[in-house]
């Protein structure tokens, strides 16, 4: 209808490059933020696959941050968190350095070994959050 906005709304960070598919970085609706999976992938568009596994998994956390930023959000505000690692040996590795990365917060979150991803890349992330 005329003049009527969308409950949802697409979000878009100005840091991060354009997603390749048909999808958006995030998408907020009824108090909520949902993060799509997050790669490591740089803001100029690198795919991160020679990279250690430790850069990989910054790289990532820094886009579900600036995902959640875009969306008026933050990473006190997450709910829910999913981690899909290629080896279930990186466990150790990712759960150090999101628990620097998530602070004080604890979603609830799950681990799941996949074996290959995208790309050939390490780990992938999707998060939901309040929206602020």
């Amino acid at each position: 209808m005329a003049g009527e906005t969308s409950p949802i709304r697409s979000v878009a960070p100005a840091g991060l490059r354009p997603p390749g598919g048909h999808y958006s970085h995030g998408t907020v609706a009824h108090g909520l933020v949902f993060v799509s999976g997050q790669l490591p992938i740089t803001p100029e568009g690198q795919k991160l696959f020679d990279a250690p596994f430790e850069a990989q998994a910054l790289q990532v956390l820094a886009n579900v941050d600036a995902v959640l930023r875009a969306a008026g959000s933050s990473i006190g505000q997450l709910v829910q968190v999913r981690v899909y690692l290629d080896d279930i040996e990186n466990w150790p590795a990712f759960n150090t350095l999101y628990a620097q990365w998530a602070g004080n917060a604890r979603p609830a979150r799950a681990i799941v070994p996949t074996g290959p991803l995208h790309f050939g890349l390490k780990v992938e992330v999707e998060a939901t959050a309040l929206a602020s």
